[in-house]
């Protein structure tokens, strides 16, 4: 496509923004207007006329993201680019950037990314050191605040000034000894790579200047979503030359919880006062009927940019509230209207989707669904890297490319079993730890005092030889990485462990099927890059966003069946047919919210509004007036969201009753 026809496929406001390209602007992009496609077009048109494809950066949150840009930006430009701009995340651009300058920092440039399991690991062992029971603070909500603080930018000296509890007073005194730990290991957390880009571009001003020479312009999607870290990174990397593009939807800024802050995109113009605004409002997906309801919900949130999107479908059905006795009920009707408009309305499964706040709300759903024997899938229950097959061939992956990795060596030394004992295993590590020593060194002082049964001593040098074995075997120059990963796992016989493990024939097919995801996402990342590397891969990995769909959850979207999802894993998706249930207060809002500040309600609000804008033709809002907790019933308070998109925000919660809803079955 030429870039005249680029330009004449967008209309007014878009064009404006795509053909924009120097100075800072925030592009407001409503939910449904065409942001990816006007971010893509307006590098294709800079590179189209004449600026140089490495010269730009586009920083995006998801990978999913991130290739879906390079994908659109390879189709528009019609012909294979020679060189292309940098598309990545916050969290790929500053690994990139820490490979290249992390020594400044006391680092190694092969240190590794650790998964979530060793982040867990380390911080059981590092409680247990302080002697805090986990009564008094569980490792992973120790993660949660360490986490919490590394997004503020709160380093370990400070993290006691912060402490708001006792339970994070115990977090500070934990948190430098984390810290430590992973420094000793020559790793970094998930957090880690955006907090020491922050440290080496504040402490460092020459790897600054290098890293701002490489870019002359700027663009970031999802700007709604930044934290302080990521907000600073890019302020510090743009600062000589300010040609940024931010875009984003201040009313769709859902992830307060894990450190997002609504107020970059809110305040652009207090840090860029030269900042040229630009408003996309014409809706592509959402009808007339579901976008009056969008634009009255959001509309009682103070703090936002006034923006009122515009529908360019016209609607058939109306939105639709519905109330129900319990919980029970609230599941049996919708499940019973889905079956009538697949069997007798000719509709298909994967038009519906079920939204709702918490992850305890769908189990009802999930009963009627199968009642009526209709397909369904739940999504983002489990992270498709979080499962034990996927850890287990991922630790062997490490261990091959990182021979220091003593994490990933103990979750594999005897899986599959290879005769070395938890006991065997136990005393290596403590003479590795007193002595200062490599395990499998460790392994041959015990042995030679004596130490370590013959037996024991044969199994971990086999097991070191295969090692050797396996790191010549993936260094060779031929075959790919798939080719060799298969190989490897062969070798392990792990298929034949996932029948030891799993007795369901079911059970074992989903784990089979997982372990050719792994293989396929290996092909494709090879695919992509210019030179394959493991520890590339690996950091690919570790830098899946928490919240991310992985390949198996993709499979599952294309799945022709109806989809059951949380509102926060819906974001950036659409669905024909959309019902948000369970809409009461305690639920959406959420009771932390109810029981917060007003700031958390609003949070809750643009939730809402995200849930609302999924659906593309029909909407419908369920609630239940009671609703079991604890093994008995309790009545509930309709959420005061349903009155704010009915235009009755000042009735009494009580009166909610349903519209009238011609010919409909679910009643």
């Amino acid at each position: 496509m030429n870039p005249r026809q680029l330009v004449d496929s967008l209309n007014p406001s878009q064009r404006d923004a795509a053909t924009t390209k120097s100075g800072p602007m925030l592009v407001l992009a409503g939910a449904g207007t065409g942001k990816t496609r006007v971010i893509t077009t307006r590098m294709a048109l800079m590179i189209a006329g004449g600026v140089t494809p490495e010269r730009i950066l586009s920083v995006t949150f998801t990978n999913k993201a991130s290739k879906e840009m390079a994908e659109r930006l390879r189709s528009m430009s019609g012909k294979r680019m020679k060189s292309k701009p940098q598309i990545s995340t916050f969290h790929a651009l500053c690994v990139k950037i820490l490979r290249q300058e992390i020594e400044a920092l006391g680092y190694r440039k092969n240190f590794t990314i650790i998964d979530r399991g060793d982040q867990e690991s380390i911080a059981r062992e590092v409680l247990r050191k302080i002697r805090v029971q986990e009564a008094a603070l569980k490792p992973g909500d120790l993660l949660g605040i360490i986490s919490r603080w590394k997004s503020a930018s709160i380093r370990p000296g400070d993290a006691g000034d912060h402490a708001e509890d006792d339970r994070e007073f115990l977090a500070s005194m934990a948190y430098r000894k984390y810290c430590d730990q992973l420094r000793s290991r020559n790793s970094v957390d998930f957090d880690d790579p955006l907090l020491l880009t922050d440290q080496l571009f504040a402490q460092h001003p020459d790897a600054l200047r290098r890293q701002q020479d490489n870019f002359d312009f700027v663009q970031i999607d999802e700007y709604q979503d930044t934290n302080q870290l990521q907000f600073r990174v890019i302020q510090a990397l743009v600062e000589p030359h300010q040609n940024l593009c931010v875009v984003g939807d201040d009313d769709q800024s859902i992830y307060g919880w894990r450190g997002a802050e609504v107020k970059h995109i809110l305040s652009f113009q207090q840090h860029y006062p030269e900042a040229k605004i630009v408003r996309l409002e014409d809706n592509y997906r959402c009808t007339e009927e579901i976008l009056a309801v969008a634009n009255r919900l959001v509309g009682f949130n103070k703090e936002r940019h006034r923006k009122v999107l515009r529908s360019t479908k016209k609607g058939i059905e109306p939105v639709r509230y519905e109330k129900f006795p319990d919980e029970t009920l609230e599941a049996e009707r919708v499940v019973m209207e889905i079956n009538y408009l697949i069997n007798q309305r000719d509709k298909q499964p994967n038009d519906f989707a079920i939204l709702f706040r918490t992850n305890e709300q769908p189990r009802a759903f999930e009963s009627e669904l199968r009642r009526r024997k209709l397909p369904y899938v739940i999504l983002g229950s489990q992270s498709f890297f979080d499962r034990k097959e996927i850890r287990d061939l991922i630790a062997y992956i490490r261990i091959i490319a990182y021979p220091k990795d003593e994490t990933s060596l103990l979750r594999i030394i005897n899986t599959p079993a290879r005769g070395i004992g938890t006991t065997t295993i136990e005393h290596i590590m403590t003479r590795a730890v007193s002595e200062g020593v490599p395990f499998f060194e460790a392994a041959e002082r015990a042995a030679s005092k004596g130490k370590l049964a013959a037996k024991a001593k044969a199994a971990v040098d086999h097991f070191g030889h295969k090692l050797i074995a396996w790191r010549k075997q993936f260094s060779e120059g031929t075959g790919s990485l798939a080719d060799k990963l298969r190989k490897l796992i062969d070798e392990l016989h792990y298929m034949r462990e996932i029948e030891k493990l799993y007795s369901q024939p079911a059970q074992q097919q989903i784990r089979r099927e997982s372990v050719e995801q792994l293989i396929a996402s290996l092909d494709d990342y090879s695919r992509r890059a210019r030179q394959p590397k493991l520890q590339e891969f690996l950091d690919e990995i570790a830098l899946n966003d928490r919240n991310e769909f992985g390949d198996g959850t993709k499979k599952e979207l294309e799945q022709n069946a109806v989809k059951l999802l949380t509102i926060h894993s819906a974001k950036g998706l659409e669905f024909p047919r959309v019902y948000l249930v369970g809409m009461e207060e305690g639920l959406l809002p959420h009771k932390r919210s109810v029981e917060a500040t007003e700031k958390e309600i609003e949070e809750e609000r643009r939730l809402a509004y995200v849930g609302v804008t999924r659906a593309q033709e029909s909407l419908t809002m369920t609630f239940a007036e009671t609703r079991k907790k604890w093994g008995r019933s309790q009545k509930t308070v309709p959420s005061r969201f349903l009155f704010e998109m009915r235009g009755d925000h000042e009735n009494d919660p009580q009166n909610v009753s349903n519209p009238a809803a011609p010919n409909n079955p679910a009643r």
